[in-house]
């Protein structure tokens, strides 16, 4: 379970470093087993695998300029991702940030950034970006499957901005990949966007509020940067659609009824 000073900390803040939750033997094993999504060879297939900044579907030739390799739903295309997804330390960690008893998939993600081509990832709120569920309750486990630093595009956060509401049309990334709003008088009053390195260690766990700003750095290291992000959805999560997503014709609820069914499996209950 996570600390009083960890938990304050989150609140605070919207995001907070967990413990190391795999071993390097557990990382190889999953590492190579994106290798294996990637390159086709399994029997079943993820809901999306692309290049993320130009939103085309991502073969294997790294040879394009800048390359953030998404992969969405890993976990329907391997049963290792699924375990990991049920991981006790993650879940229990983020039933007790989320104060729920129930915990569900509502998506994962891979996000490798390719060493010396890995592109930025733009600065964003997670939850305007999923226009189909509410309330904004989400918490994401981001476990790095490669030390996660500065040189090679860890992820920054803006402490406190997961209180600051929905931002997302304004956000802007600047040319020094640091953000930067559009409208700032509809900030609320006094506060400081003052982002932060949010560096996580191969096998560790970061976790963050769906509605804290984050965003990254291009990789020009020689390191790769891997990572595995599954987002969870507490109990009380509804099916209320105002736009698309990748997950529609997964869904098979009524608006307004909570979001359930086989491709959202319970990964915790208490």
């Amino acid at each position: 379970m996570l600390t009083v000073e960890q938990v304050e900390a989150f609140e605070r803040d919207g995001f907070v470093k967990g413990e190391v939750v795999l071993n390097d033997e557990e990382v190889e094993l999953l590492r190579h087993e994106l290798d294996l999504v990637l390159e086709g060879g399994t029997v079943k297939k993820p809901v999306l695998s692309r290049n993320l900044l130009d939103k085309s579907d991502y073969g294997m030739s790294m040879e394009a300029n800048e390359t953030i390799v998404q992969v969405v739903n890993i976990w329907m295309a391997s049963d290792l991702y699924l375990q990991h997804a049920a991981n006790r330390t993650l879940c229990e960690d983020v039933a007790q940030l989320a104060g729920t008893d129930t915990l569900r998939i509502w998506h994962d993600q891979i996000q490798y950034k390719p060493p010396v081509t890995g592109g930025p990832t733009k600065w964003h709120q997670d939850h305007p970006l999923w226009p189909i569920i509410k309330p904004a309750d989400l918490i994401s486990a981001w476990v790095a499957l490669d030390d996660a630093v500065v040189e090679n595009g860890s992820m920054w956060m803006v402490p406190g901005s997961h209180r600051w509401g929905d931002h997302q049309r304004h956000l802007l990334h600047g040319q020094d990949h640091m953000p930067q709003h559009k409208r700032p008088e509809l900030l609320p009053q006094g506060v400081e966007i003052k982002p932060v390195p949010f560096e996580i260690k191969k096998g560790q766990v970061g976790y963050h509020h769906c509605m804290t700003w984050h965003g990254s750095l291009p990789n020009n290291s020689q390191m790769k940067r891997r990572a595995i992000a599954v987002h969870y959805m507490p109990g009380n999560i509804r099916y209320e659609p105002i736009g698309n997503h990748p997950m529609n014709k997964h869904i098979h609820v009524q608006p307004g009824e909570l979001l359930t069914g086989a491709d959202f499996p319970v990964v915790y209950s208490k």
